[in-house]
Order: structure tokens, then C-alpha cells, then sequence
């Protein structure tokens, strides 16, 4: 019985695992390669040399990038975080089965269109002369300058994050026991308070797997950057581009790649380790 049952595992999980082995184990020991590789005549060589390591993690440029690239995916993941928590409370909580579904289908709708194309369109509202400042000056303010700034830069990892963390978000809230709501209720618990005190608690893996995607989605964005932001300051993801154009110094924007994942792993880590953190105590009680 044991025998059939592993069979029966090993091979509905061999698709997962071949795709993992054929798109991320593959291309992450080919990248990890490369990264010792030299270029000698804007022509890669296969070598075991650390000359790449060593030289981006003595430069300034690169620990500024990552310094920025860090600061605005956790900037974004927490402003993701605290505005689609309560349209996702809203939809779990307060709409009816048919709204809840139209509400659902609306947070869907933005990944039919490309990514690119909602960067251009931001342009076009947060340009000196856009709609946001040709509304501002009915009222007599601005212009401001909104384009080409790291607010602007937060405002396309918004748009890339947001339908998703409200998505994720709204999964958790459904789960939770509707039962401990109506008991802090009756114990004469304030909204705000059950919402801090029961909600959250009980649907916080949930919670921090949304952020958890907010950070990683904005970490290695380039398109936001680069239209919205101008390319100023640099994050990781535009120093690779700009690495490679620099006498195809493809084995250091390896080891720009490999920095990201390396830290994307660790966050990743301590995310879902926080997540479930209480989760294990709770078991060994029971």
C-alpha cells in the first residue's frame, strides 16, 4: 500500500518537478557559472575566477542600488499591504456572494492588459502637463513634478501589486472562522479592535504571503524604474541592463542576479517563518 501510494505521489509531482529542475535548477547553476566567468575582448571565456564578485562588491554604485531597490519593494510591500487590506476585508466581509464575485472578477480584470501598457498610461496622467496636474490647476495648484521620481517609481509597484495582495488577502479572510468574530462581539469587542485582535491574527499567514509577494514582485521590477521612475536612482534590476551594455559584462550582472535571488531567499525565509511562527507551538499543545 505504501509502495502504490509513493508511486502514485512521485508521479503526479514529477510535472512540478521536472518544471522546477528545466526553469530554475538549470538556469540558476548555469548563472552561478557564468558569474566566474572573465570577458577578455568583449568575448565571455569559461573560467573559475572571482574578479566579478569581487569587483561589484567593491563598488559603491552597487551597494546604492541595492540599498534603493531594497527600500522601495519594502515601501512598496508595506503601502501595498496596508491599502488592499480594506478593499479585501470589504469584499470578504460586507458584500454579498454575487457582489463578492463581481468583486473578484474587477481584480482580475488588470492582468488581461500588459503591464507595460499601465506604466505608459500612468506616464500619461503623472506627466508635468497630465491629468493630474491639469486638475490640479482648476483648483490652483501645481504643477508638480511627479514623473521621473521615486514616488512615481512606488505608484508602478502598486499597479503591478496591488490586484494580487488584494486577491491573496481575500483568500485568508475567507477562511477564517466566522465564529471568533461573532464571540468578540458578544464580548462587547470594538470593530477596530476585533479587526486587530481576531482578524488579523487569524489570517496573518495569508497576510504576510501577500506582502511577501508585493516585496518580490517590486524587488525585480524594471519597467516601473525605468518609464516611471527615470532610471534615477539605479536599482538592481536597471544596473543589470546597464552592466551588460558595459563591453557585455554578462558575468557581473550574474552576480547582480544572483545577489537578488540570494536576498529574495532570505526574505523569503524569514517571511514564511514568521508566518507560521505560532503555527507550531499551537500544534505541540493540541
Amino acid at each position: 500500500m505504501r509502495s502504490r501510494l509513493s508511486l502514485y505521489g512521485l508521479t503526479f509531482s514529477l510535472p512540478l518537478l521536472v518544471w522546477q529542475l528545466l526553469f530554475f535548477v538549470f538556469p540558476l547553476v548555469f548563472l552561478v557559472a557564468l558569474s566566474f566567468w572573465t570577458v577578455k575582448n568583449f568575448t565571455m571565456t569559461p573560467d573559475f575566477d572571482t574578479v566579478n564578485w569581487v569587483t561589484m562588491f567593491s563598488r559603491g554604485v552597487f551597494w546604492q542600488a541595492y540599498g534603493t531597490t531594497f527600500a522601495l519593494a519594502t515601501v512598496a510591500a508595506a503601502l501595498t499591504s496596508a491599502l488592499a487590506f480594506p478593499c479585501a476585508y470589504a469584499i470578504a466581509f460586507k458584500l454579498s456572494d454575487t457582489a463578492r464575485r463581481w468583486a473578484v472578477f474587477l481584480m482580475v480584470i488588470p492582468f488581461f492588459t500588459s503591464y507595460l501598457v499601465r506604466v505608459y498610461s500612468w506616464q500619461i496622467f503623472l506627466s508635468d502637463a497630465g491629468i493630474v496636474n491639469v486638475m490640479l490647476g482648476y483648483v490652483g495648484l501645481g504643477p508638480y513634478g511627479m514623473l521621473n521620481t521615486k514616488g512615481a517609481t512606488l505608484v508602478g509597484y502598486l499597479t503591478l501589486a496591488f490586484p494580487l495582495v488584494v486577491l491573496l488577502q481575500l483568500f485568508s479572510l475567507a477562511f477564517i472562522d466566522r465564529n471568533l468574530i461573532e464571540a468578540a462581539h458578544n464580548m462587547r469587542c470594538g470593530r477596530m479592535r476585533t479587526v486587530f485582535e481576531v482578524v488579523i491574527p487569524s489570517a496573518r499567514v495569508g497576510l504576510v504571503i501577500a506582502a511577501l509577494f508585493a516585496f518580490i514582485l517590486s524587488f525585480g521590477d524594471f519597467v516601473s524604474p525605468i518609464y516611471l521612475g527615470g532610471g534615477d536612482p539605479t536599482t538592481l534590476s536597471i544596473l543589470i541592463t546597464d552592466t551588460t551594455k558595459s563591453g557585455q559584462q554578462w558575468p557581473r550582472a550574474a552576480v547582480i542576479a544572483l545577489t537578488m535571488i540570494a536576498t529574495l531567499l532570505v526574505v523569503a525565509f524569514v517571511a514564511v517563518r514568521f508566518a507560521y511562527a505560532g503555527r507550531a507551538s499551537k500544534e505541540v499543545g493540541k
